[in-house]
């Protein structure tokens, strides 16, 4: 059974960074995509980036492109989301899932708990 973990939220300030991992386990052959969501107070959940863990290709939603990073180490099934200059509209849960299809505009099967992510002014 595929299970994703994420650590690495917390409460920083406006400007500062933060790193989410998600560690990952029970990924097959299969070419499985590791995707960040969020979920922001009263707003619906949105992709913020995806990495295919065989090829490592990359997608980023655009309020997110040049301010995060997602990375993976493939010896430690861990995907990692840098993510620099937060803003304050970047506070949400922060949630880790797997999936088969690369994107982060589709539903995915598997989820983690979240972290909670906090920008202060």
């Amino acid at each position: 059974e595929v299970q994703v973990v994420e650590s690495g939220g917390g409460l920083v300030q406006a400007g500062g960074s933060l790193r989410l991992a998600c560690a990952a386990s029970g990924l097959t052959d299969a070419d499985f995509t590791i995707g960040w969501f969020r979920r922001a107070p009263g707003k619906a959940r949105e992709g913020v980036a995806c990495i295919s863990i065989n090829n490592g290709d990359t997608y980023y939603e655009d309020s997110v492109k040049g301010r995060f990073t997602i990375s993976r180490d493939s010896a430690k099934n861990t995907v990692y989301l840098q993510m620099n200059s937060l803003k304050q509209e970047d506070t949400a849960v922060y949630y880790c899932a797997a999936d088969t299809v690369f994107g982060i505009y589709h539903p995915y099967d598997y989820w983690g708990q979240g972290t909670q992510v906090t920008v202060s002014p």
